[in-house]
């Protein structure tokens, strides 16, 4: 059970610094810093509906499109930047169309990094322990 906690924290936290990294490189992408409540409710949301699309979009790909098999992370990156841009009191907007294209693959590329690398930083211990039995 505390694996399954860290492992969302880091998930959670991988979609903070992927939106973040957005925010700093696309002039087009703006996270309303002077209300970080709705920054919280963003990276919440955004994580929560690419936890569920995943799965989902791998579905429905692998059903109706299997050569786009490869896009789905990207696919479900971009659908849910569009629905945390569309909730009013989540602190981001989008409001170029460069930041449109540019911002699930940034994102999408940062998560996939940290989520990947990060388990090895706070479940090492664990792992070890594993290993060792």
């Amino acid at each position: 059970m505390l694996t399954f906690l860290i492992r969302a924290m880091i998930f959670v936290v991988s979609a903070a610094v992927g939106l973040i990294v957005a925010d700093l490189l696309l002039p087009g992408f703006h996270i309303d810093w002077s209300d970080w409540w709705g920054f919280v409710l963003a990276v919440v949301i955004f994580a929560v509906i690419q936890s569920v699309l995943a799965p989902w979009v791998f579905r429905m790909t692998r059903r109706h499109a299997a050569p786009l098999l490869g896009g789905i992370g990207i696919i479900s990156t971009f659908v849910a930047i569009l629905i945390v841009v569309l909730i009013p009191g989540a602190g981001i907007g989008i409001s170029e169309p460069l930041a449109w294209v540019l911002a699930p693959v940034i994102v999408w590329i940062v998560t996939a990094l940290a989520t990947w690398l990060l388990p090895m930083v706070f479940l090492k211990k664990e792992v070890a322990q594993r290993r060792a039995d």
